[in-house]
């Protein structure tokens, strides 16, 4: 289990010294590690205040873009504030180092999971915004993960493969294709959904994600690859 004593290296790494640890404690705890009737948070609350601060920071930096649409706007922002991109970002900083997990949880890998570092990212935006402001938060964000955005582009993820998939399937077949969830499973910390995307009656591919909007991200890609269709 990771010791509070280590966050020094932590801070280092990101260019913030924390005044109240305890709200960096709390961001960096799983809710796995919280058994019932503790009176220890897990970090759900600050991934929900981080992912607010990402997107108002994501969208003010690419508001200075006034010869893209608003429709490439929000394509650009949801790639840099995708679950990948963002567990990369998480990766780079060794962040799954620090986390307090449970014993199952950690071996079962959860220092490595997408989901799990890529909410961890977030919550550390939200502890960092509760204990030294905004600009320090929007400072964090501009250096780790807004500087990336040539290189997402340069990739192809500013590609959102559900809008790709209905495109083609209008275009060829003059049908939206919908999403089902096939299948749910795994604790409430870590669902796991599967999604089956159709056109028409048929069912085209599946994808899991942790959750369902996820879920027909991963089917819609799946389903372009099907098809053949780029």
């Amino acid at each position: 289990m990771t010791s509070p004593a280590s966050f020094v290296h932590l801070e280092k790494a990101i260019g913030v010294t924390f005044r109240d640890k305890e709200i960096l404690v709390e961001a960096l705890t799983h809710r796995s590690a919280v058994r019932g009737g503790s009176t220890k948070r897990h970090n759900e609350r600050f991934e929900f205040l981080g992912d607010a601060v990402l997107e108002l920071v994501a969208t003010e930096y690419l508001f200075q873009y006034k010869d893209k649409s608003e429709g490439e706007l929000t394509n650009w922002r949801a790639a840099l504030v995708k679950g990948e991109h963002l567990a990369s970002v998480a990766q780079d900083l060794k962040l799954g180092e620090y986390l307090f997990l449970s014993r199952g949880e950690e071996a079962s890998g959860g220092r490595q999971k997408t989901s799990t570092l890529a909410n961890a990212l977030e919550a550390l935006i939200g502890a960092i915004f509760l204990d030294r402001g905004f600009q320090e938060a929007k400072r964090f964000c501009d250096e780790f993960i807004l500087i990336r955005l040539e290189k997402l582009l340069a990739q192809g993820k500013d590609r959102d493969e559900k809008s790709v998939f209905q495109e083609r399937s209008q275009e060829l077949f003059g049908v939206t294709p919908h999403y089902k969830v096939v299948d749910e499973h795994g604790p409430d910390h870590d669902k796991q959904f599967t999604s089956a995307v159709f056109i028409g009656e048929e069912e085209v591919a599946r994808g899991t994600g942790n959750s369902k909007q996820r879920a027909e991200q991963a089917a819609a890609k799946a389903g372009l690859k099907e098809k053949g269709w780029k």
